[in-house]
């Protein structure tokens, strides 16, 4: 990936928090991979329940959840010399240098914060990650004479990670499973607003009984009305 000539480096920023706020202290920071991957591959999942009913042939599959997104990049580390401009982080380091510096920033355990680092993956406009690194694989493909490697293939997997604060923002407590209140404004009707939480209207004379509403074809603004899970307006 090039801008105006120039070549951009994925840039791995280490950071202690889990909001991606205090970076580690490592030198440097962010890090570099030497060499950019050739690709990289994003990986969407969507998982269902798709439990067959007894005597049923067919199947009608229920949304489930959305896993966390994963990325996976191949790169190597070198130390052939044969690779124009090839340098670690801005030095020339031996490839085991290399990898235990790599580790120190994505794998290895933070003793501040008991657990690895949490990192943003940067490259120009094609990857714009967050996560943790849940797997590395390395594969030693050339050797010096005393066996130190020379070359190392790494595919990393990232997954991604956001924070119990700003992944309850981004969800925006819509679930139907969570109690939710809202504020009457000019113009709402008690059914819109039944059907906005629970995809269904039929809620609506269940929801009117547990706010005392006498009827639910008239609401007054500024009142504060409760809509708690489903379970619990059945009557």
């Amino acid at each position: 990936m090039e801008n105006s000539g120039q070549l951009i480096k994925v840039l791995i920023h280490v950071f202690d928090d889990e909001v991606y706020t205090k970076k580690s202290n490592i030198s440097p920071n962010p890090i570099s991979l030497p060499v950019n991957p050739e690709s990289f591959t994003k990986n969407f999942k969507i998982e269902v329940n798709s439990d067959q009913g007894q005597g049923s042939q067919n199947t009608d599959p229920k949304f489930s959840k959305t896993p966390p997104k994963e990325l996976k990049l191949d790169f190597i580390f070198d130390g052939t010399n044969t690779i124009e401009g090839y340098k670690y982080n801005g030095d020339k380091r031996s490839v085991k240098d290399q990898i235990e510096f790599f580790l120190s920033a994505v794998y290895n355990l933070n003793g501040e914060i008991h657990k690895p680092h949490f990192l943003k993956l940067i490259w120009g406009d094609g990857i714009k990650f967050q996560g943790i690194l849940t797997n590395l694989d390395l594969n030693y493909m050339l050797f010096e004479s005393n066996g130190d490697p020379l070359r190392v293939k790494a595919s990393a997997t990232f997954l991604q990670y956001i924070g119990q604060r700003e992944r309850t923002a981004i969800e925006k407590k819509e679930s139907p499973d969570l109690t939710h209140s809202r504020q009457v404004k000019a113009g709402d009707r008690l059914d819109n607003m039944t059907n906005e939480i629970y995809n269904n209207t039929k809620y609506v004379t269940q929801i009117a009984k547990v706010n005392g509403l006498t009827t639910f074809r008239k609401v007054i603004p500024g009142r504060e009305l409760i809509f708690p899970p489903l379970d619990k307006t059945s009557s």
